[in-house]
């Protein structure tokens, strides 16, 4: 299908809609909807949050009398075919006889797949798909993920000095990047479900794990310890009484370990891996619990499990212009590591963004790939 340029600002549009929806909509995705008939955009919407319209239906509304008859439809993912909590946006734009709907992707959901499409097709309207489909994808990484494997998507964060130091070999870490940095690091958890971290985090740097914007975000994260050799006390920011009633504070540890976490809201006993507890396992739990997506933010040993049990899709990881140094210095990722080369984790679509006076190097973990 040949898309023409007036297509690809219409869908350009709609990604930005779609955006508004970062930190809001999960479980369900980012999808942005713009109406247009001749040249005149008839209304825009997008989704605001679970259960409440989608992005067809707002943009519907905001055209005058509603009505799209003969109009182009825009929007960045397939028109859904199913009931969930709102009625099937297929069937309603079906009734609202628009000529055209242009989507960028389709629904990775296998069960719904093509469906939505089907039935606009059905009903005597031009289907065009597959327009900016790239920019879709990324956009929805998470919903992609959660919804064709049950697990949630994983980044993998840190601060490091540019040789690679998360802290000095006494353990001092305050701040190695700077204020921008740390902005941008509370932005991500904003956006994403869960914060995971190991217990010897939490001991050494007693972090409460939420997310302090300017405007508050309308959810906190559920913040998922690590736990598999009783490091945890109830004396702890995130078993406090106040952060614990922005989000509910889980730990996760070993099936053989009987010790019970005071003040935790929920305890996952999980079979032991190497290093602790099992990270595939672990994510399979989560995903169960309707968690989407999750921020490793450390320390290294976790990014190490993490990494060695192949759970982490993409990486965030912040550089500062500073050099650490010291054999005993903490590493980015500690654990055994890989013994050649040709056996090291390998990363795509590299790029490099400037924030403040660091750097964030992100990428996502191109599985199974070696040199």
């Amino acid at each position: 299908m040949a898309f023409s340029d007036t297509d690809l600002i219409y869908m350009q549009r709609v990604l930005d809609l779609a955006r508004k929806g970062r930190g809001r909509v999960s479980p369900n995705p980012m999808v942005g909807c713009v109406i247009v008939r001749g040249n005149q955009v008839l209304g825009e919407g997008w989704h605001e949050g679970p259960g409440l319209p989608h992005a067809e239906v707002n943009a519907v509304k905001a055209c005058p009398d509603e009505n799209i008859q003969g109009a182009t439809v825009y929007v960045n993912l397939e028109p859904c075919a199913h009931y969930g909590k709102t009625p099937p946006c297929a069937d309603f734009l079906a009734e609202c006889r628009p000529a055209r709907v242009v989507c960028a992707m389709k629904d990775p959901n296998p069960l719904v797949s093509g469906r939505g499409i089907a039935r606009l097709r059905q009903a005597g309207i031009q289907v065009d798909c597959g327009l900016l489909e790239d920019e879709a994808l990324k956009l929805n990484e998470v919903f992609v993920k959660f919804i064709t494997t049950g697990k949630p998507f994983v980044v993998a964060k840190c601060a490091m000095s540019l040789d690679g130091k998360i802290a000095t070999r006494t353990g001092h870490s305050r701040w190695v990047t700077g204020e921008a940095a740390r902005f941008r690091t509370h932005e991500l958890r904003a956006e994403l479900d869960a914060i995971l971290v190991g217990s010897r985090t939490v001991m050494m740097d007693n972090p409460a794990l939420t997310a302090r914007l300017p405007e508050p975000p309308p959810r906190q994260p559920v913040r998922v310890i690590l736990d598999g050799d009783d490091y945890l006390g109830p004396s702890l920011k995130i078993f406090s009484p106040e952060i614990r009633a922005l989000a509910p504070t889980w730990v996760a540890t070993v099936k053989d370990q009987s010790r019970n976490y005071p003040g935790a809201d929920d305890i996952l006993r999980l079979p032991r891996g190497q290093g602790g507890v099992d990270m595939n396992a672990l994510m399979a739990a989560l995903g169960e619990r309707g968690i989407t997506s999750v921020l490793i933010e450390g320390g290294g040993q976790t990014l190490a499990s993490a990494f060695e049990a192949g759970v982490v899709d993409k990486i965030c990881f912040f550089v500062a212009p500073i050099i650490i140094g010291g054999r005993d210095a903490v590493t980015a990722v500690e654990g055994e590591g890989a013994p050649t080369i040709d056996e090291a984790i390998r990363l795509q679509d590299l790029h490099f963004t400037p924030v403040g006076k660091d750097w964030l190097a992100e990428a996502y973990v191109a599985h199974g790939e070696t040199n």
